[in-house]
């Protein structure tokens, strides 16, 4: 497989575990100063306002853990387009309940300086479930 395909879908995997850990160093890395994430109801433009992103989920939820499934890309140059599929599970803040989410990504990325990262992010929910969940060790 070629090494850019490698190389972007590790982007994704690094954004997933960022998002979980709220690790900024992470999504710093995977994030163009120019980045647009949007979704149902939210647009944030800016690496730094993203990175702002990380404290409201901490926020909003107990944990998160985020799953990255295919990565699908074309790859022009120093730019790509695709689709990344993922599961999000969030667990709830005041109660022993999960939001999971079934989502795409239609993405968007550019080679700086060798690096690759995200310059656009369309978050696309599929559909979400809610179930009761038994939560072991620490979520914090």
């Amino acid at each position: 497989m070629n090494n850019d395909f490698e190389l972007l879908r590790q982007t994704a995997e690094l954004y997933a575990v960022g998002a979980d850990r709220r690790d900024k160093a992470l999504w710093t890395q995977v994030l163009a100063e120019d980045c647009v994430i949007e979704g149902p109801g939210f647009s944030v433009s800016g690496r730094d306002a993203n990175l702002g992103s990380l404290d409201a989920l901490g926020q909003m939820f107990r944990a998160t853990q985020h799953r990255v499934h295919q990565v699908v890309a074309n790859i022009t140059g120093d730019s790509a387009t695709g689709e990344t599929y993922s599961t999000a599970d969030h667990l709830l803040k005041d109660a022993d309940m999960i939001l999971v989410w079934s989502i795409r990504y239609q993405d968007a990325w550019r080679r700086d300086g060798g690096v690759w990262r995200f310059t656009h992010r369309r978050l696309i929910v599929d559909w979400e479930e809610t179930r009761t969940v038994t939560v072991r060790g620490d979520t914090e």
